[in-house]
């Protein structure tokens, strides 16, 4: 058998099922009629801030990234226990701006933004985080053409990386941000413009479980940000530090040390230059926020043995849970914690793949791991879903469609 990933904490059992937010997984599919259906909980969200307020420097504010999970629904419950909404399209801007979120509280950051997306974003009054030079002169342009100064911050391509992450957003040639050499003759050129200065973004990386490895690159980047700030001949307003936090999806991951991050960050606010001792500095998370306080639940609709394996076959699949299936970036392929949600607390009696139902062999969402017997009919529960998975899978891939979605 095949190790699966650790199951996060905060999930019960009731009547020997999965309990999600202290209700049963068989009576959130009742209630949302159908299956696949992705279940979020406010509880767990609400805790997981909690934790990182505790431990995080007063000082440091909290962004949410949205492209982890841009449900409606979970950006209305993180809009009170949040400080900042970084998006990465026009399409999010509109989204966080039906869930009534003040834009202001909005960044936007992403290479390629269209003019029309500058424009709204411009008009919307949310910071627009400049990936280029050419950037910068379309949103002038844009604020220049509209009559508003538009708010301005630069997107740093910092000279190091983020150790250990699962995805390098900067340090060497990238498509993100503006090589950190080339910065403080942009920034004076921005701050000459009369646009309203914002500061710096610098995101190294995403996806750590090494406390020293993010604790490292924070050092890094307020050196950073502090260099700059005294090349660029101004005060700094504000820096977002980036995120990085990683989440446990595998055997023999662990949670990051999240107090030790919080103890080291804060000392550090504690010696800062005189160039950032009046600039708020906040984190980005995404998947750290509500990675965890998502499930998928899939309903299986048969089982079969070949040559001599268990196969339990699933109405769901990689159309909607893309990383669980091994296809979103994973180098070697390794079980999600993944569980039988209808006999949660039943032993383990055989080695099965959960495999979805379409007609691809990528569509495997467990390899081999060991499970309670199922059948026709039990409920399967994919965890670590409320981050990348809705919205970062190809829903329409064979015509199956979107999962349903419910915050409880």
């Amino acid at each position: 058998m095949k190790p699966l990933g650790p199951i996060p904490s905060g999930y019960g059992v009731i009547d020997g099922q999965l309990a999600i937010a202290g209700r049963k997984a068989t009576d959130l599919v009742a209630e949302a009629g159908s299956t696949p259906l992705f279940v979020y909980s406010r509880q767990h969200l609400e805790r997981r801030v909690a934790e990182l307020r505790a431990a995080m420097p007063e000082r440091l504010a909290l962004h949410y990234a949205v492209k982890a999970n841009p449900f409606v629904p979970v950006l209305q419950a993180m809009a009170g226990l949040v400080d900042g909404f970084d998006i990465a399209s026009g399409g999010e801007l509109g989204i966080v701006q039906s869930a009534g979120i003040d834009p202001a509280r909005i960044s936007f950051a992403g290479p390629g933004k269209r003019v029309d997306e500058l424009e709204a974003a411009i008009v919307a009054g949310a910071t627009i985080n400049l990936e280029s030079e050419g950037e910068s002169v379309r949103a002038l342009e844009v604020g220049s053409r509209l009559g508003i100064a538009p708010r301005l911050a630069i997107r740093v391509n910092p000279d190091f990386d983020l150790k250990g992450s699962g995805m390098k957003m900067g340090g060497g040639a990238k498509q993100f941000g503006v090589d950190a050499e080339r910065v403080p003759a942009m920034a004076r050129q921005v701050i000459a413009s009369g646009a309203e200065w914002r500061g710096f973004h610098i995101f190294a990386g995403s996806q750590a479980l090494d406390a020293a490895a993010i604790i490292e690159t924070q050092a890094q980047t307020l050196h950073l940000a502090a260099r700059l700030a005294d090349e660029s001949g101004a005060a700094l307003p504000h820096c977002n530090l980036g995120g990085g936090f990683g989440i446990p999806y595998f055997p023999g991951d662990a949670p990051v040390d999240l107090a030790a991050i919080g103890s080291a960050l804060g000392e550090a606010f504690a010696v800062l230059p005189d160039s950032l001792r009046d600039t708020a500095f906040c984190i980005e998370l995404g998947r750290y926020l509500v990675g965890e306080s998502g499930v998928y639940l899939t309903r299986i609709v048969d089982r079969k043995l070949s040559h001599g394996e268990v196969f339990l076959i699933v109405d769901g699949g990689l159309h909607h849970q893309l990383a669980a299936s091994g296809n979103f970036g994973t180098v070697v392929r390794r079980n999600y914690p993944v569980a039988i949600a209808s006999r949660f607390d039943a032993p383990t009696e055989e080695a099965a793949s959960v495999v979805g139902c379409l007609c691809t062999p990528l569509d495997r969402l467990a390899d081999k791991a060991g499970f309670p017997r199922a059948d026709v009919g039990d409920l399967v529960a994919v965890f670590c879903a409320g981050a990348y998975g809705a919205s970062a899978s190809p829903a329409q891939f064979l015509g199956h469609g979107p999962a349903a979605e419910i915050l409880v």
